[in-house]
């Protein structure tokens, strides 16, 4: 490849990223003229992916399109171990049996956004489990205890006094020797991962291959707009969300943060983006929402959501299509909290008590308040969750 393409190629992949280490190196590779080996791991935290997720998987993608090697990296030996990155706390060490049920859908939520049949996924215990203590303690030889504690988050703990285990300076070791069992000339990943992926070039070297570039992607805010998104601040969209509770949870980012969900979520071109913008807040977040459904649901079920919100939130009326369940005789005394556990509406009646707390739930459009609510007669109610869930009770006999 010529000197041109390559800058012209590295322009294109490394827009919108926050740290290029570096960028001529990836020109460099680049004029070699053939595939690179792109390196993402995700470790299974959880059941499910979400946007947050999804702004280095799409970079990964547009790494795909120009013809380059995908390798997803399945971190399900590190996730034993826990990433501590960005974390102002330990993060417990996860039971083998928890990574086995988060892993299951990761491919299928995945390849939402990237082209799995050009993806070489790949389970790091394959070669992290097959390390024995010796390995480990050369690995741990390549770094230093003063270098880990440079990082903000390990320095600050250090500084509060608060705990750090010894196993948590054992993650960047694992995660950076995946990249020399991949042989990975790229790795993406969020800012917080900048010094793990230092990490893996160093081990390169030192196992006498090329170092790896590191490119590093935006972190994208919650729907609360304060933190980062994730599972356990219960500020995430998740990429199989129901087009309908996607499009109305993307309504409910904060203004402040449109440009950066058009950025970072959408596939849309910076002219695209200004062009939203300038229709004002409440367009321009009606088109983000409705672009980012479609981009995980299609045309239909996106114009769908769209009508479902204006209908329900915006006009404040029932939708016709909503989901009936079947209360037997013998519960029509059950109170809302048990109700909304068995509509599914809470997985749980600590949620459930939450949602009622936060005036999150209501029957008939009438907010309630008390997790012991009882209706003379549920049968015809309908039992509302935010803005977007909607369940109408049906009494029936019980025989």
């Amino acid at each position: 490849m010529s000197d041109k393409a390559a800058l012209r190629m590295a322009e294109a992949l490394t827009a919108r990223c926050v740290d290029v280490v570096t960028k001529a190196d990836l020109i460099g590779r680049l004029r070699e003229s053939r595939p690179l080996r792109v390196k993402l791991g995700i470790d299974p935290t959880g059941p499910l992916l979400h946007l947050g997720h999804a702004v280095a998987l799409r970079k990964l993608r547009q790494f795909q399109d120009l013809g380059h090697q995908a390798v997803l990296i399945v971190g399900d030996f590190t996730a034993r171990i826990g990433d501590p990155s960005g974390r102002a706390d330990a993060r417990k060490p996860r039971s083998a049996k928890d990574i086995e049920h988060d892993m299951k859908t990761y491919a299928q939520q995945a390849g939402l956004i990237i082209d799995m049949d050009r993806t070489e996924i790949r389970y790091n215990s394959e070669w992290l489990g097959a390390l024995d203590f010796g390995d480990v303690i050369e690995l741990a030889a390549k770094t230093t205890v003063a270098r880990t504690l440079e990082r903000d988050d390990f320095a600050q703990r250090y500084a509060a006094r608060e705990p750090i285990g010894l196993h948590e300076f054992l993650y960047p070791i694992g995660m950076g020797y995946d990249s020399v069992a991949v042989k990975a000339d790229v790795e993406l990943g969020g800012t917080e991962q900048l010094f793990n992926l230092l990490v893996g070039r160093q081990l390169q070297e030192a196992h006498g291959q090329p170092p790896q570039i590191c490119m590093t992607m935006p972190i994208l805010e919650g729907t609360d707009g304060v933190q980062r998104m994730g599972k356990s601040l219960n500020n995430f969209i998740a990429l199989r969300e129901a087009p309908a509770q996607m499009f109305g949870k993307v309504m409910s980012v904060p203004d402040t943060l449109l440009r950066r969900y058009w950025e970072l979520a959408t596939t849309a071109d910076d002219a695209e983006i200004e062009r939203a913008l300038a229709l004002g807040p409440r367009d321009a977040k009606l088109l983000l929402a409705e672009a980012i459904v479609r981009f995980y649901h299609g045309s239909d079920a996106a114009l769908e959501a769209r009508e479902h919100f204006e209908k329900t939130v915006v006009r404040k009326e029932l939708p016709e299509d909503m989901r009936v369940y079947p209360l037997t005789i013998d519960l029509k005394q059950a109170n809302i909290l048990k109700l909304l556990v068995m509509t599914g509406l809470a997985g749980s009646n600590r949620e459930g008590q939450r949602l009622i707390e936060q005036g999150a739930v209501k029957i008939d459009g009438k907010r309630v308040d008390d997790a012991q609510h009882i209706e003379r007669s549920w049968d015809g109610k309908v039992l509302q969750r935010g803005n977007h869930q909607f369940v109408r009770i049906e009494a029936r006999d019980a025989s």
